[in-house]
């Protein structure tokens, strides 16, 4: 079969829209975690319309063959990477964006679009498309809803699958499904969208979708604060939540590892002295600079009085918030000043993340007394981020992740937080989803792609 592939989807697609084996670049074998550079796809499609991608899938099903959607390859658990024999299709020639419709408070986008075409074409008429993460120039709006992606505004504005108002998608044997809807309510019979929202392209390709849009924040407070111990988290995040109500935009945690890490090795200057339990990034955004301002100071003076923090530092200018965010966002430093690692993306119940932190570092700590630990994340979106380091030059991954997702089974906690299942935590699905939940997504599978070619192996096998 395989002789046959790039000769039929060469006979239906334009000639300028398919690549042979040979000519297949390497960037295309694998996301930023998952390579398969030893792998020879059959072919790679390139389209520009939604009828090539309508065509080079109605191809795939009739030869059985397994079909890889890309984006910009941003994925951290493999679901981007295609194996020997695989046709690769990349989405990133479709990038056309829509202008914004103010009235709906809309905006049409192809899914090859990068992410940050989308938030500048928002930002042009003074609208907001809110998801963001540090990916923006890269990753695409199909990549993003493909894996539900999260992101720094959550707390706020919700995962991808809020920002998505309709879609365009395309299903297995090539039937194209549009339902471009641009109303905030509309139940007229099974949101269909839904199914492909976080299916990391095992159920159908998106093409296009109508993503939300919401008023330009023109206010921004921001505060870095250090706790003394988990139940002063949880203290700061009850009088945040009070205080800030709506306006409440980040509330991102960062272990004491972390704070360290930042301000020792990548250098960045430390606004608060080092050594507490934990440092907490809170941020609050809204429309009315004076009186978001006085709202800020006064939740900070509440959270004094109930006891709910050590110290805090207040940015007084857009370069101070951006020297607290550069700390928070120094996890991209980690290749250069914590590697090697592996990296875990859980969620946990919030009221139980403090315990389960001190006992998952119990048990890693109790199996290589030189392990190297970092927790940090959106914990108010029930989000932590885990970064195990032991001495040993290769890293013994499969131990780790027995203990990591041992002790979150333990607390109840998800294996996935925003990163998606892939092939990379395939294997621990069943420690978050009961089988009755797998047995039902392996149906919707089965009658959506019935021939299993659309990312084979991915996500449940």
């Amino acid at each position: 079969m395989r002789d046959r592939i790039y000769p039929t989807l060469a006979g239906r697609l334009p000639a300028d829209s398919i690549q042979g084996p040979r000519d297949i670049e390497p960037r295309y074998l694998g996301d930023w975690v998952h390579r398969n550079d030893c792998a020879q796809p059959a072919a790679l499609v390139l389209p520009r319309t939604t009828a090539e991608v309508s065509l080079a899938l109605s191809a795939c099903h009739e030869l059985g063959c397994a079909i890889v959607a890309q984006g910009g390859r941003t994925g951290l658990a493999g679901g981007a990477t295609p194996e020997d024999g695989w046709v690769i299709l990349s989405m990133e020639r479709m990038r056309s964006v829509g202008s914004p419709d103010q009235a709906s408070a809309t905006l049409v986008a192809d899914a090859g679009t990068p992410l940050q075409r989308v938030q500048e074409a928002a930002d042009a008429v003074g609208l907001l498309f809110p998801l963001d993460i540090g990916s923006r120039g890269t990753c695409t709006i199909g990549g993003n809803i493909a894996t539900n992606a999260g992101g720094n505004r959550v707390l706020r504005y919700g995962m991808m699958r809020e920002l998505v108002l309709g879609m365009e998608a395309v299903l297995a044997d090539g039937t194209v499904l549009t339902s471009m809807n641009t109303m905030l309510k509309n139940n007229s019979g099974y949101d269909l969208k839904q199914l492909f929202i976080g299916s990391e392209g095992t159920l159908g390709v998106v093409t296009r979708a109508v993503l939300r849009l919401f008023p330009k924040p023109t206010s921004r407070e921001t505060a870095l604060c250090s706790v003394s111990d988990y139940a002063q988290v949880l203290a700061l995040l009850s009088v945040a939540k009070a205080r800030l109500g709506s306006t409440l935009s980040a509330f991102e945690v960062m272990w004491s590892d972390f704070y360290r890490l930042a301000t020792e090795v990548a250098g960045i200057r430390a606004p608060l002295p080092g050594g507490s339990y934990a440092y907490i990034l809170v941020e609050s955004q809204g429309t009315d600079p004076q009186g978001d301002s006085a709202q800020f100071e006064r939740f900070l003076e509440a959270a004094v009085a109930a006891n709910a923090l050590c110290d805090a530092v207040v940015a007084r200018s857009g370069t101070e918030t951006r020297e607290i965010w550069d700390i928070r966002d120094s996890s991209g430093e980690f290749p250069r000043t914590f590697w090697p690692y592996v990296g875990f993306d859980v969620s946990l119940p919030i009221g139980s993340t403090g315990q389960f932190i001190a006992e998952c570092s119990r048990r890693l700590s109790a199996q290589w007394r030189d392990v190297g630990l970092v927790f940090f994340g959106h914990l108010a979106d029930s989000n932590i981020h885990i970064c195990v380091r032991t001495a040993a030059a290769e890293q013994p991954q499969a131990q780790i992740d027995a203990i990591v997702y041992g002790c979150l089974k333990e607390f109840a906690g998800a294996v996935s937080a925003e990163h998606g299942i892939g092939l990379l935590k395939k294997d621990f699905l069943g420690l978050s989803r009961t089988p009755g939940e797998i047995a039902l997504m392996r149906g919707l599978k089965q009658t959506l792609d019935p021939r299993n070619i659309l990312n084979r192996g991915k996500v449940f096998g």
